[in-house]
């Protein structure tokens, strides 16, 4: 456990200086946010300071530099095995803004002198953007999402084969009443520590969301994402279709695709067969609007694929005639034969070769998962504790001279002024995330460099202490993913070699 600056008692009791609450904590008692408590008269981070190791021991897979050398008490050191990266899960803040970070650590990369400054920033100006996996339909563009009643975020513009939400930000968080900012804060904070959390969305869905698992929608858990629109599922399997099948409609809330108007059909010498589609046509075999939204087939409301159809054109259909219509996960399907009134007829049997081609769509969607990245923008009181001049650290992580991580975990970090960054909360420690009752939310971000350009932004020399220092406090040692880069490597900076 980390101790922090004792600022005054009363009756007893310790000020905490950690956020503008300042709370006055009993002793053996924690504070409102349950970050920080009374220890026998010292103020103490009751969440542990946390390390990322890359270690065989711990779960870092090595490789040895020359084959055999396992055997002749090689231990790793060239591949930089036994490396410590202190991130700022655990580590306090820098409130009230004119403190120097928490850390402020130096460490060799392969004889280069670096410092990373670790420090939980308490964001106001934070939220989530939610990725979700599927077609069906959660509810209209810019319709609230809500949380026990309360307004959290909005639906924002879908993208290919996923659904998208906005949660959080400022005005969730204090712009609205009391309880929508407690239960804003709430909401992404089980978001972000990986737990799920129930929503609905205004004119829309119910879903349960969790980053890295299946969507539940309206209690049913998704099983995959989409293969593509319409469309291109036509693309991609017009030539096992057109040997055994006359016709093929793949039925998509966006594109709706006909193998014999498609280009792919024309190309593969699909003759035309006289099927007419209800919808906007919008170029040769694709098809818009043929249904409203909704969590049928292809993230439409229908649940009859021959609703979308109109009457054949008897100039050129004919008795006989094979019809195959799937949605863009393989998830339904039916198969047709046209009877002598030109009425598709269902099969109850499905051929081989058609069973396949449906089997073969399914194979080829990814499956349903939710994506949590959390959103914040790293304001001025955090950017003090790395620098006296705070817009030298904006310079330099725009130079790239200055990585900037969460927790460990690479952050992107968006063009235009300010540090705003983004990140995915299934590549951070456990329970990284934590609030205070303003309310905003805490989050690790550390900022990476050399130490020479350390010095040249203006950082606070006098509190670097080397990463030997923090290691002694630290109480929980994580493994290094394999998936996640090393903060420290040179390729994450301007000057790598």
């Amino acid at each position: 456990m980390v101790k922090q600056t004792i600022e005054s008692t009363l009756d007893g009791k310790i000020r905490c200086d950690a956020c503008p609450v300042m709370c006055y904590i009993s002793e053996g008692r924690s504070g409102a946010c349950d970050r920080y408590a009374n220890v026998g008269g010292d103020l103490i981070r009751v969440d542990p300071l946390t390390i990322i190791e890359n270690r065989k021991d711990n779960g870092g897979q090595l490789v040895s530099f020359l084959p055999g050398a396992e055997d002749k008490d090689w231990d790793g050191d060239l591949v930089q095995a036994k490396r410590s990266f202190v991130t700022a899960v655990g580590a306090g803040t820098t409130y009230p803004d004119y403190k120097p970070a928490p850390f402020i650590v130096s460490q060799q990369e392969r004889g280069i002198d670096m410092v990373t400054v670790v420090t939980e920033g308490i964001f106001s100006y934070c939220g989530a953007k939610v990725k979700i996996d599927t077609d069906r339909y959660l509810g209209p563009e810019t319709s609230a999402v809500r949380v026990e009643g309360e307004p959290v975020g909005h639906v924002t513009t879908g993208e290919y084969g996923s659904q998208m939400l906005s949660l959080g930000g400022v005005h969730h968080l204090t712009g609205g009443t009391k309880k929508e900012g407690r239960v804003t804060c709430d909401a992404l904070l089980r978001l972000c520590n990986g737990e799920a959390v129930e929503m609905t969305i205004d004119g829309g869905a119910g879903i349960v969301v969790k980053a890295g698992t299946a969507p539940i929608i309206n209690g049913v858990e998704e099983q995959r994402m989409r293969v593509g629109c319409g469309s291109a599922t036509i693309g991609m399997f017009a030539k096992q279709w057109a040997q055994h099948v006359d016709e093929v409609v793949v039925v998509d809330d966006h594109i709706t695709g006909v193998l014999s108007e498609h280009q792919a059909g024309r190309v593969l010498n699909v003759p035309a067969t006289g099927i007419r589609i209800k919808g906007r046509r919008s170029t040769p075999g694709r098809y818009f609007q043929v249904a409203e939204p909704g969590t049928g087939w292809g993230g439409t409301n229908i649940s009859d694929p021959l609703s979308i159809l109109g009457a054949f054109d008897p100039k050129t259909a004919y008795p006989g005639l094979r019809l195959l219509m799937v949605s863009t996960t393989g998830e339904q399907c039916g198969y047709y034969i046209l009877d002598e009134n030109l009425t598709p007829v269902l099969q109850t049997n499905l051929p081989e070769d058609i069973r396949l081609s449906v089997e073969q769509i399914a194979e080829n969607c990814e499956p349903a998962v939710c994506s949590v990245l959390f959103m914040g923008g790293a304001g001025g009181s955090l950017r003090a504790g790395v620098t006296r001049n705070p817009v030298q650290l904006t310079r330099s992580v725009k130079e790239a001279l200055t990585y900037v991580s969460c927790g460990g975990a690479p952050a992107y970090v968006w063009p235009g002024g300010g540090i705003t960054v983004m990140a995915d909360v299934t590549q951070m420690p456990a329970n990284s995330f934590g609030y205070v009752p303003t309310p905003a939310l805490v989050a690790p971000i550390e900022f990476t460099m050399r130490l020479d350009d350390y010095r040249a932004l203006g950082g606070h020399m006098e509190a670097v202490v080397p990463i030997e220092e923090a290691l002694k406090v630290a109480e929980r040692k994580v493994a290094q993913r394999q998936d996640v880069p090393w903060p420290t490597e040179s390729q994450n900076f301007k000057w790598q070699a």
